[in-house]
Parts: C-alpha cells; sequence; structure tokens
C-alpha cells in the first residue's frame, strides 16, 4: 500500500497529543473531542505506516519514530508562524505549548512575569513552568527552554548569557542583632549555616560553602534555595541568597556584605532545532528582557 503524503493539520494534531500526552487535553488546546483526535492518531499512523505512540492508562507516549517525527513537525511549525507573520504583517497569536525548565529560585522570582504577560497576550498559548533544582534535560525534551547558571558544553544546543546576578550572605534581622558587629568572616564561627545538600549539589557553582571556608557549617540544607529561604525568613540560620530574592524580604538583611560577595550567571539555553519555532522564539524574548530589565535595571539587548 503506497504511504499518504503528510499534511500540516496533521502533524499539528500529533504535536498536540505529544505536548499534552492525553487526548483530552490535547483535545482541548485544538478544539477536537478526544475520541477525533484519536481517530485521526490512528488514521496518521495507518497512513504513513508506523506507530507513532505507545498507548497506555498513564496516557500517550511517543515511540522511537514518534519522537524522530517532533522535530520535523516542530520546523514545520515554525515555517508556517513565519509565513503567517510575514504574510499577515504582524505577530500572529500563539497557540499550544510551550515548557520552560529554572531554578526555583529564578522561577519563583524572575520567570513568572514574563509568563504571565507572554499567557495574556495569547490566549490559546499554555506556558509551563518546570521548577527543579537540577537543569532539565532538552535533548531528551524534558522542555523547549532551560535556565542554567553554567552553560553546557555538548549537545545541539544554543546557549545566550541573560545577565549576571549577585549573591550574599543574609540572616532575619532578629538573628543579624544577636550576631552583633562582625568584622570578618571567622566571626561567624559557631553561626547555623543553611545551604544545599552537598552530595545533590550538581552546579557546583551551587556550592557557596565551600567557598566561605569551614566557618559556617550548614546546619539545614536543601536541594531547594526556596526551603532554604523559608529558614533563613524564620531565623534558622545563616543563608546565602540571590539579591533578587533577598530584596522582596525585608525582614532578611546581608551580613558581611563587604566580605561575602558573589556573583553568577543566567543563560537561557535551548535546542538548535527549535530556532524556528514561533512560541519557542517569544517565550525566550520574554524571558530574556524580562530578566535583564530585573536584574540590571537595563532594557535587554538585543
Amino acid at each position: 500500500m503506497q504511504k499518504s503524503a503528510l499534511r500540516w493539520d496533521d502533524l499539528r494534531l500529533f504535536l498536540a497529543v505529544s505536548r499534552h500526552g492525553r487526548l483530552v487535553s490535547a483535545g482541548k488546546a485544538t478544539g477536537l473531542d478526544p475520541a477525533t483526535l484519536g481517530r485521526r492518531i490512528s488514521a496518521l499512523e495507518e497512513a504513513i505506516g508506523t506507530r507513532l505512540f505507545d498507548r497506555s492508562p498513564q496516557g500517550y507516549a511517543p515511540t522511537e519514530a514518534g519522537r524522530g517525527l517532533i522535530d520535523y513537525a516542530q520546523a514545520m511549525e515554525g515555517l508556517v508562524a513565519t509565513a503567517e507573520a510575514e504574510l499577515g504583517g504582524e505577530r500572529p497569536r500563539l497557540t499550544g505549548t510551550v515548557r520552560i525548565g529554572a531554578p526555583d529560585g529564578f522561577a519563583n522570582y524572575l520567570l513568572i512575569d514574563a509568563c504571565d504577560a507572554l499567557s495574556r497576550e495569547n490566549p490559546e498559548l499554555q506556558v509551563q513552568v518546570v521548577s527543579v533544582p537540577r537543569m532539565v534535560t532538552l535533548t531528551k525534551r524534558e522542555a523547549d527552554l532551560a535556565i542554567g547558571v553554567t552553560p553546557p558544553s555538548v549537545g545541539r544546543l544554543t546557549v545566550r548569557k541573560i545577565a549576571d546576578y549577585q549573591l550574599r550572605l543574609y540572616a532575619n534581622r532578629d538573628l543579624a542583632a544577636e550576631l552583633g558587629p562582625l568584622r570578618e568572616i571567622a566571626d561567624l564561627r559557631g553561626v547555623r549555616g543553611i545551604g544545599y545538600i552537598s552530595d545533590l549539589i550538581l552546579d557546583r557553582d551551587l556550592d557557596y560553602h565551600s567557598l566561605l571556608g569551614r566557618q559556617v557549617e550548614p546546619a539545614l540544607t536543601s536541594n531547594s534555595l526556596i526551603v532554604q529561604l523559608r529558614w533563613c525568613l524564620r531565623g534558622a540560620g545563616v543563608c546565602v541568597l540571590p539579591d533578587f530574592v533577598a530584596r522582596e524580604h525585608p525582614e532578611i538583611v546581608p551580613v558581611l556584605p563587604d566580605e561575602i560577595a558573589l556573583t553568577r550567571s543566567f543563560y537561557l539555553i535551548r535546542h538548535q532545532d527549535d530556532a524556528r519555532v514561533a512560541r519557542v522564539n517569544r517565550l525566550a524574548e520574554a524571558v530574556v528582557a524580562h530578566v535583564h530589565r530585573v536584574l540590571t535595571g537595563e532594557g535587554a539587548d538585543d
């Protein structure tokens, strides 16, 4: 039997199912009821002679052939969006789903406004934020975009530096008053520290206490920056925090700010194959512009 040619409308439905993993949610995104969408996917598989999804009670998971088709379908999606924009003379409304993975501090304090604004401008677009203490794997399609503090050196990825940010040692005001005047790091000996779990630190740039020496041994540790922050707010100890997080909480103050000041950078990481996917490009633009403005007080550069 001769295989049928691929049509964009079929690929559009295929992408929706691959992104949502379930017919119900994919149907809401495409405007089709689940039964109709299921028949369309089955008809596509029959037409090309290849099974694209493994079906289970957990949903639809792309097969190896399905994962291979995703890249081609996304490339076509980007071409269609570009053509619509050029022919229409304006940016089209975005549809579908775009997912960004980021450390929990970045997600909670820098990502919220950018994603909210993009979602409001594009009501049919679903923006997903994966807040994780590790780097998501773009090559396994865990996300469309990722934020990291160290640029990756392998994979078919593109990396863009967003901006530098600063970190200092913080304590709540009551604890800072109890500690009294401090002149050097050695004065912190015996003070309880808060930090990351050492064997779960996947990025050594986050191992702040090794940089401070053994003056402040972490008594409370977590792989979540938000958990560390909450301990610090309660006066449980001193904690290295990004300035952009600390300034949202006036009840904490820097400790030895002239002695302890670290600089790190945020990088936007994406897959090379997504260079022409409109919704990925627009989310990348929104995130870079917003975060650059918040961290530097300037407009984002091109």
